[in-house]
């Protein structure tokens, strides 16, 4: 039976066997998740989205932290989501968080585990509902007090299940309607974005690069679909599907990344992505980039794009990619 997040705000039970419960019901959810081997997916639809409404309030959004190393493509129900964040963590790789407000997928992964940053990232939603693989047992606390409700293995253990066209830990989808009986509608989107006419100026623009240390994403304009292509290192972004994955509006926004207290396993540092403060961005839309400034002043509080005049920045309407990039 599908669950409302407000059903299981109070819920915030956090453990470290996550994975091993999984273990214990993966074959269940693999006949009951699974077809042909293949994660479930609904993408071959029309993959724009609706522009939120600016200023009405909605319910909870679902944010997923998806997996974003090679073997973890393609990804599934990925261009479902209103907004897709991309960040730097351990080793200079990528991962990326997606959410989901406009519409639900009927699968959306690979997912993996959450970091330090998320939890600031998604102080801007009312009681969203973050999915994830687990985490780090320094780190659960922090997830216990904030303002989100978990929803893991271990908390929802039907909602997830184990592909078979790759290996773990690159396999773990969850399926949203387990989690939401619908989607919350595009005014859950408290995030700060206006949606609307370009503004002044701008200059063309065919591709743009970000590079982290051990990743890249490139967003080549497409005039024939209106759309940016993604590609991640080098390899055009497709969906399961078969779908490319084209966004309609790229910022890219500079930001502080700083070593956080934390490490993964292997010893390296996870890197903590700064998004409560202000500073330079790009914004990518129509073929143009625009030269604009981002403030975000508290954690609850959506990010602002700005023109030097102080007018807000107006996105085209669909998919909206924030890449993160470090500020120098």
């Amino acid at each position: 039976m599908a669950r409302v997040s407000t059903q299981r705000t109070a819920r915030r039970r956090r453990t470290a066997t996550a994975a091993a419960l999984l273990a214990a019901t993966t074959t269940a959810a693999l006949m009951a998740g699974c077809s042909g081997g293949h994660p479930q997916d609904d993408s071959r639809g029309n993959p724009r989205t609706p522009a939120p409404s600016q200023d009405a309030a909605g319910g909870s959004v679902l944010a997923v932290k998806i997996d974003n190393a090679p073997a973890a493509r393609p990804h599934t129900g990925l261009d479902s989501a209103d907004v897709v964040y991309a960040e730097q963590v351990e080793g200079g790789l990528s991962r990326l968080m997606a959410v989901y407000a406009s519409r639900l997928p009927k699968a959306v992964g690979p997912v993996r585990s959450a970091r330090e940053s998320d939890l600031e990232l998604l102080g801007q939603f009312d009681d969203p509902l973050l999915a994830f693989s687990g985490a780090q047992h320094k780190l659960l606390p922090l997830i216990d007090k904030a303002p989100l409700t978990p929803e893991t293995p271990d908390e929802a253990p039907n909602a997830y299940f184990r592909g078979t066209d790759r290996s773990a830990p690159h396999n773990l989808y969850l399926r949203p309607g387990r989690l939401l009986s619908a989607a919350p509608g595009p005014g859950a989107l408290t995030t700060g974005f206006r949606y609307g006419a370009a503004p002044e100026g701008g200059r063309p623009e065919s591709s743009r690069t970000v590079r982290y240390p051990a990743a890249r994403f490139t967003f080549s304009w497409s005039a024939s679909r209106h759309r940016w292509l993604v590609s991640m290192d080098g390899t055009p972004a497709v969906t399961t599907a078969g779908e490319r994955v084209a966004p309609a509006t790229v910022v890219v926004q500079y930001v502080k990344v700083r070593p956080s207290a934390f490490r993964d396993f292997l010893g390296n540092n996870t890197p903590y992505t700064e998004t409560v403060g202000s500073g330079k961005a790009q914004v990518l839309r129509d073929g143009r980039v625009y030269d604009v400034g981002w403030t975000r002043e508290r954690a609850g509080d959506g990010t602002r794009f700005t023109t030097a005049d102080g007018s807000q920045v107006g996105f085209a309407r669909g998919q909206v990619w924030v890449v993160f990039a470090k500020a120098t």
